[in-house]
């Protein structure tokens, strides 16, 4: 009988981050020429992008209702009190989802006290917010302020992300033809984020990957706050090089020195396809450092 804090693979969380607090990631469904793999379970970032380079069909779906009961009924049985920290409800159907769950298990487990949060947010935006929430209860912080902490996290999560083809967007639906035609013959790079419904959204149009890259690095001046002191989420679809080349750009432009890093997972990668580089950062000082440093 415990307070856990629990999330899905849509997050992009480390494997670091995982074992050092025991965390419960939810896996997201990939399908992959008509057959059901599962995020960081049956299939992994170098793997996955990889077959996105070839001519395999790939789709996702959100994880459904009885996935969500199946993962959440031992902390039920368990009489466990849960806040599971959940993937954009602007992108995928995964918290309605969640909720249909949570219905029915209170029906067979009327106190089972679970709390779920649309964290309006993508990839490493709310990865960084449940680390946040993580070390707030490993620092002292009660149930309620790691909920409020989560949301005003959640709430104040920059995203900003470029990719290297259209491909992937014009294949989801996010870039009509004649776009996606245009765009790779004039070499137009979208500056992509998410924004305060938690929807992914192209903001600005860039021609050359090097200038993509550079207005990431600009925005995050823009936009950022306290950025030598917070944690910063860089992320990279099977592009190392490049992200080891941003985070130099952060260390030297703003100072920044501390990182949490990844693959972009499956559920963005599948549609945004192999070179997005993503950065996730706040754009106000958390009132919650005491708790987060």
């Amino acid at each position: 009988m415990a307070l856990k804090i629990i999330t899905d693979s849509a997050s992009d969380v480390p494997v670091w981050m995982i074992e050092e607090f025991k965390l419960h990631v939810i896996p997201t469904p990939v399908v992959i020429d008509e057959k059901d793999y599962f995020d960081g379970q049956t299939i992994f970032p170098e793997e996955f992008y990889q077959i996105l380079r070839s001519s395999k069909d790939v789709k996702t779906y959100h994880i459904n209702t009885n996935m969500f009961y199946e993962n959440f009924k031992p902390y039920a049985q368990n009489k466990d009190e849960v806040i599971y920290i959940c993937f954009s409800t602007g992108i995928a159907g995964t918290f309605n989802a969640a909720n249909l769950a949570k219905k029915e298990l209170q029906e067979e487990y009327p106190d089972f006290d679970l709390t779920i949060i649309d964290s309006k947010c993508a990839s490493l935006g709310f990865g960084l917010a449940t680390y946040y929430a993580l070390l707030m209860q490993k620092n002292g912080a009660s149930k309620q302020q790691i909920i409020e902490g989560i949301q005003w996290h959640c709430d104040h999560m920059e995203h900003i992300f470029t990719v290297e083809t259209l491909e992937f967007l014009f294949k989801g639906g996010r870039l009509s033809r004649t776009s996606a035609i245009a765009g790779g013959l004039l070499d137009i790079k979208p500056i992509i984020e998410v924004n305060d419904e938690g929807a992914l959204k192209p903001v600005e149009k860039v021609r050359g990957r090097q200038k993509s890259l550079k207005r990431l690095i600009d925005i995050v001046g823009e936009r950022g706050v306290d950025l030598k002191n917070q944690s910063i989420g860089v992320l990279h679809g099977d592009d190392k090089n490049t992200l080891e080349l941003m985070k130099e750009q952060l260390r030297d432009t703003y100072g920044c020195s501390k990182f949490v890093e990844n693959y972009v997972g499956c559920a963005i990668g599948a549609h945004t396809g192999p070179g997005i580089i993503g950065i996730i950062f706040l754009g106000e000082e958390s009132p919650y450092k005491k708790y987060i440093h």
